[in-house]
């Protein structure tokens, strides 16, 4: 028999609770969503998706060296990237990630659990803008 005490597990950014009877997904945090969102195009090596993350956050994503690593060593153990074999190019090692169909699957869960949440907050400031006073 199971125990109502919840159980937490981290995965590239996402934590997963479970209770009892359900699973619980809370959202990625920033950097994660950025750094696997940098990949949809195709595969890059650690700085060209650390610098793809900040174009498509609009700057507001910064990964540090550390990070991203850390980031990308959770999203390998959970599946959401594999990594390609090292290779030099101009003097420096690099390895190349892929995005994977169940880190596409995220992201895209993710994009629309943040659309869903922007409609809805826009809604209601727009429904309720009149009734604020200024």
């Amino acid at each position: 028999m199971r125990s109502n005490s919840s159980r937490i597990r981290r995965a590239a950014g996402l934590t997963i609770g479970w209770l009892s009877t359900y699973l619980v997904v809370v959202e990625l945090r920033p950097p994660s969503y950025f750094a696997l969102a940098a990949l949809i195009d195709g595969p890059l090596h650690g700085y060209a998706i650390a610098r793809r993350a900040r174009e498509l956050s609009g700057g507001r994503v910064r990964l540090s060296t550390g990070t991203l690593y850390a980031l990308l060593e959770r999203a390998l153990s959970e599946s959401l990237v594999i990594a390609g074999e090292p290779y030099v190019e101009g003097g420096r090692q690099r390895r190349d990630y892929t995005l994977t169909p169940a880190g596409r699957a995220l992201l895209a869960d993710e994009a629309a659990r943040l659309a869903h949440a922007a409609r809805a907050v826009s809604g209601r400031l727009r429904a309720t803008s009149e009734a604020v006073p200024t």
